[in-house]
């Protein structure tokens, strides 16, 4: 199958739908997800799925949909707005409960959230699963306002009963063998983290819905991160053992170098297919093991699926400076970029349906350094929900409030140990893969041990 061809170029028409996208307050439910996939429907023919409040996903539990009208804190003496939701969706606090209320400088702070470090952006900021609210704003803008005003807070939202939705299509092929693409669609205002990878796979849906049939069905998914690809999955696991190759698609249009993190597995043949086109095109680029830490790989590649998915960017997650932050708007992503992007996956694309057209699905191969490190007395555990990520946050064991560039240490040692635990390595296999103390480790074992998530097997 041969995906290019002779091609107009797509990079201005993608840059076109990020810029109608990029305004649309997109959270992991709500009207923003809606209308962001409505807007995909125009270029590929995806269908939208609602999955109601109160469903049961393995260890989750599809959440109340929140809406926002309107949201600002006001200057009750000069009545200046100091922020404004309307003026940007990254000013308030994903999740947001109601307030509407007059308070202090003082008793509003702990409310407020900026980045000291970069004075005139605005983070981004969440909190799913923890009642609470507050407002995102510039440092510059919070050292001006005056402790001796007071200000008037108001969030009308509504968090009750309704709906997550996604969107999916699939392409059929010769075979039910399938390529799976990715994409999450939950960031409000951030143009190269959300946005490029979700406008790339739309316009690849259509491109490969218009082309020449391939021996791989190809199947894609427009879910919000984390909890939107775990209930694909709980409403989709008989389709999972169709899956040979996978990619996610996320920060995609910055034109920086190309970025590749393997799948679990280390070398299914996704990995090494991108790692061999990537080689050939003579430019810088990284390639990164896998890590149970980023976007949605880390479900797909849960030890319960062991799906072979990759994920494919530009920056890496978490490194880039305008990461999470306002500076991730359109300035920072460019249509030949995107077209490069574009491209590489056309090039991916046509090698997995041709040389890869069988992948047995094998178990994940420990490292010569990590079967090296290996003790008699190194336990090893056994993941008890293995089926993407339990939730951490009800039990205690994770932070609550998103958006942050990176976890803190013993967060990451819980990931590694629950993503490993399949009965194989030990843990001090795990301290070798993730470079992560063994002590660490072993505190985050004995935490998940506690909390009913893990049984020692030896």
């Amino acid at each position: 199958m041969n995906t290019a061809g002779s091609q107009p170029p797509f990079g201005p028409a993608m840059h076109a739908l990020i810029a109608e996208l990029y305004p649309l307050p997109r959270s992991i439910t709500g009207d923003g997800v809606r209308q962001t996939l409505r807007a995909l429907q125009s270029v590929a023919p995806l269908t939208i799925h609602e999955v109601p409040t109160g469903t049961p996903v393995f260890d989750w539990t599809v959440p109340n949909e929140w809406n926002v009208r309107q949201a600002h804190v006001t200057d009750a003496r000069t009545g200046r707005r100091v922020v404004d939701f309307a003026d940007h969706a990254l000013h308030l606090v994903g999740y947001s409960t109601p307030v509407r209320q007059r308070m202090t400088l003082a008793d509003l702070r702990p409310h407020l959230h900026t980045l000291p470090e970069q004075p005139d952006r605005i983070p981004y900021r969440t909190s799913y699963y923890k009642p609470t609210w507050g407002f995102c704003l510039t440092h510059r803008a919070l050292e001006s306002l005056s402790a001796d005003t007071e200000y008037d807070v108001v969030i009308d939202a509504t968090l009750a009963p309704g709906h997550l939705t996604y969107g999916e299509l699939l392409i059929p092929g010769d075979t039910a063998n399938e390529i799976l693409f990715s994409a999450h669609t939950c960031h409000p205002q951030l143009a190269n983290d959300n946005l490029s990878g979700v406008v790339v796979a739309a316009h690849l849906a259509r491109h490969l819905a218009a082309g020449p049939r391939g021996r791989h069905s190809f199947r894609f998914v427009w879910a919000p991160g984390t909890i939107g690809a775990i209930t694909w999955l709980a409403r989709n696991e008989p389709a999972t053992a169709n899956i040979r190759h996978g990619l996610i698609l996320s920060n995609l249009g910055d034109g920086r170098t190309f970025t590749y993190k393997r799948s679990r597995r280390g070398d299914a043949p996704v990995d090494r297919a991108v790692t061999e086109i990537l080689r050939a095109t003579g430019r810088p680029h990284t390639v990164l093991d896998f890590s149970p830490y980023g976007y949605d790989e880390r479900q797909y590649c849960s030890p319960g699926f062991n799906l072979p998915v990759g994920l494919l960017s530009n920056s890496q997650y978490g490194t880039f400076p305008e990461y999470h932050t306002s500076a991730d708007d359109l300035s920072l992503v460019k249509p030949d970029a995107l077209e490069a992007s574009f491209r590489l996956i056309q090039d991916v694309v046509d090698r997995l349906d041709t040389s890869f057209s069988r992948d047995p699905k094998g178990e994940l191969q420990a490292t010569p350094e990590a079967s090296a490190s290996a003790t008699a007395h190194s336990p090893r555990y056994f993941n008890l929900l293995p089926k993407c990520e339990p939730q951490l946050g009800r039990r205690g064991l994770f932070s609550m409030v998103g958006g942050r560039t990176s976890p803190k240490r013993f967060e990451l040692a819980l990931l590694w140990v629950l993503n490993q635990s399949d009965g194989g390595p030990t843990l001090a296999e795990i301290a070798t893969r993730s470079a992560l103390p063994i002590d660490v480790l072993t505190d985050a074992a004995r935490a998940l041990e506690a909390a009913g998530l893990l049984r020692r097997i030896d």
